[in-house]
Order: structure tokens, then C-alpha cells, then sequence
């Protein structure tokens, strides 16, 4: 890292604007220093041969050389932590998750005009993203200090309601953010057809969630989609929360379903694995089965607390497999989790306390 313990970031986008606006964002956030920005692999290359940065943020179309061109080179030859900075539209996506196949550790969406709070929003989810990767492992692969002030889940959450109809359908809830696309990867390919009802919430921009639950769908043998409000929670099926919205499980007799809500930022998240596993406390209690996986910073360790004093088994995933060991460690810390598992494992261990 830089001086002081500063990040330091090289930008590499063929736009010009889009360079400018990450380069103010992230100078912004007092833990970030951007040493450059590039219009192309080429460029980048030259100034790393000066200054070897900590992360870089790539753009996916440039020209001379496309970014997953780099990215490859980048990563047989002088791995660095790479954010895949993509539009939100078409074959973008579909080359954005190729290339955390590749090795890059996160996606960000390119910033764009909105208002005041859009662009609030973006600044703590770009800064978040970078740290994170910073932190990443990634030999694997191929606690931030929050200087925000953070909601809680409360933010979200209605008030709570009085008991309702008995079930014993077990029901599944993953938390995951940074390294977590591939480790959900891993884990669903693991799971049977029959497995119990799952519902995601993976740290990712909007729209990309819908590209990566239709490429988990063609590989895993459950089905997986993008979750949509009143889904309902089946054996053998995935619900993953959609980007930029909340996702809940609530309960009507003995049927799990699901919400999708608006709603600000809940630990620097939207959507927030502290809103989907508080939920999940609320209205499956001890029939709920709580997995915490690879991720920067805290969200879901609170949640995953409600759901171990509401009789859940709870499950992280053990540093050694992680891409960021941050949210297992939190959870572990509040002394909320039954079982620390290597991600190679996480599969049996939820059909075991599922039963």
C-alpha cells in the first residue's frame, strides 16, 4: 500500500469521464490514493512498470486490448486484486462474470447521474468494494474501518408479528459478498436436486444478479433464479436477491416466500445479508439453517446472532478457503456460529442440519 497505509488504485477505462468520475470518488475516502488512470491495458502497463498498485478497477471494452485480455495476462503474470468496472446492459454482464472466473475478485457498476443519494450510495459501495479487494487472496482463486454511519436491519424490517402456524420445512439463507460468486458456485454444484429451499443474498450491482442466477441455473442441478416478491421457497430451488433490493423471507402458515424491498443502505449494503438472515430469525426461527460466507466487513453477523438465539443452526465458512475472511470472522466473534467449514464441506454440512 502507499503512504500510511493508504490503498492505492490504478484506473483503467477508455472513457475519459468515466475515469475522472472514479478518480474524485475514490479520492474521496481518506484510505484510498489513486496513482493513475489508464485508457487502455497498454497505457496501465507502462505505469505499473513504475508503481505496482493494490487494486486496479478495468473497464471490460477497450481498445487494442480487451480487459479480459489483461486480466488474464495480469493474473499468470503479476496476480493484483482487479474491480471489474462494467455497464449494467447487455453482453456486459455476461463478460463481467467471466471474469471473476478469470480471477477478478469483484464487480462495480460504472457510475452514472442520479441524484444526490444514488450518488452517496455509489461512493460507499465503490470505496467498499476497493478495500475489499485490497484484502483479497488471491493465489486461492485462479475488519474495515467504517467510516460511514451504518443502519440496521431495522431500517427494513416491519415490525415483528405473533407466532404463526407451525412447519418443520427446513429453510436455507446464504450471505456472501466479496469472492463470493464463485464460493456460491462451489457450494450449489455440491447441493442435490432435492435440497432444501435456499435464498441468497450475494453483495452485487443491479442486473448482474439475473445474469449470474441464469449461469448458476445451467450448471447446478436445483434450479436458480433471480428472486421476485412473493417466490415462493421450494426444495430444490435458489432464490438470489436481485441487485440494489432487499431481500426477506416471511412466512404465511406453512409456506416460506419471499420479499423484494427498496430501502436504504443496511451495513454499507443493498441488498444486506443482515436484513435476509433477521428475517429469517423472524419467521423460520429454529427451522432455519444460517451459512456465512467469504466477504468484507460485518454484514449478517448481527443477523446471524438473532438467528442463533431463535434456535437456527448457523454455519460460516473457515478462513482458509475464504477469498476475505470479514464476515465469518464477525460472526464467529459474536460467538454465534455452530460450525466453521471449509467451503468444500459447506454442502454436507447444511444437508446435515437440514435434515
Amino acid at each position: 500500500m502507499t503512504g500510511e497505509g493508504q490503498i492505492g488504485v490504478l484506473i483503467v477505462d477508455d472513457s475519459a469521464l468515466v475515469r475522472q468520475t472514479l478518480a474524485a470518488i475514490l479520492s474521496s475516502d481518506p484510505e484510498i490514493q489513486v496513482l493513475g488512470t489508464a485508457s487502455d491495458p497498454y497505457v496501465a502497463a507502462e505505469q505499473m512498470r513504475e508503481k505496482v498498485p493494490d487494486v486496479i478497477t478495468l473497464d471490460i471494452e477497450m481498445p487494442r486490448m480487451d480487459g479480459l485480455t489483461f486480466l488474464r495476462k495480469l493474473m499468470s503474470q503479476h496476480p493484483v486484486p482487479v474491480v471489474i468496472c462494467s455497464s449494467l446492459a447487455g453482453e456486459g454482464t455476461q463478460s463481467a462474470l467471466r471474469a471473476l472466473e478469470y480471477g477478478a475478485v469483484d464487480i462495480i457498476a460504472k457510475p452514472r447521474v442520479g441524484t444526490r443519494q444514488f450518488l452517496e450510495d455509489s461512493r460507499i459501495l465503490l470505496c467498499q468494494t476497493v478495500k475489499a479487494a485490497a484484502c483479497a487472496r488471491l493465489a486461492r482463486l485462479s475488519s474495515v474501518h467504517a467510516v460511514q454511519p451504518k443502519l440496521t436491519a431495522d431500517a427494513i424490517l416491519p415490525p415483528a408479528t405473533h407466532a404463526m402456524a407451525e412447519t418443520t420445512e427446513k429453510v436455507v439463507v446464504i450471505g456472501a459478498s466479496t469472492g463470493g460468486t464463485e464460493a456460491l458456485k462451489t457450494l450449489l454444484e455440491a447441493l442435490p436436486a432435492d435440497a432444501p429451499g435456499i435464498a441468497i443474498v450475494q453483495h452485487m450491482p443491479e442486473l448482474f444478479t439475473r445474469a449470474f442466477a441464469e449461469r448458476l441455473n445451467g450448471l447446478c442441478r436445483i434450479t436458480v433464479k433471480e428472486a421476485e416478491s412473493n417466490d415462493t421457497i421450494l426444495r430444490g430451488r435458489a432464490l438470489i436477491a436481485p441487485g440494489n433490493h432487499h431481500l426477506l423471507l416471511k412466512r404465511s402458515g406453512a409456506r416460506y416466500y419471499v420479499e423484494v424491498r427498496d430501502g436504504p443502505l443496511v451495513c454499507r449494503h443493498r441488498p444486506s445479508v443482515d436484513v435476509l438472515f433477521r428475517s429469517a430469525a423472524r419467521y423460520a426461527g429454529r427451522n432455519a439453517v444460517g451459512v456465512i460466507l467469504t466477504g468484507m466487513g460485518d454484514d449478517g453477523a448481527r443477523g446471524m446472532l438473532e438467528m442463533k438465539q431463535a434456535g437456527a443452526a448457523t454455519l460460516a465458512q473457515d478462513e482458509a478457503s475464504c477469498v476475505v475472511f470479514g464476515m465469518p470472522r464477525e460472526a464467529i466473534k459474536l460467538n454465534c456460529v455452530d460450525r466453521i467449514v471449509p467451503l468444500e464441506n459447506a454442502a454436507a454440512a447444511i444437508l446435515a442440519h437440514a435434515g
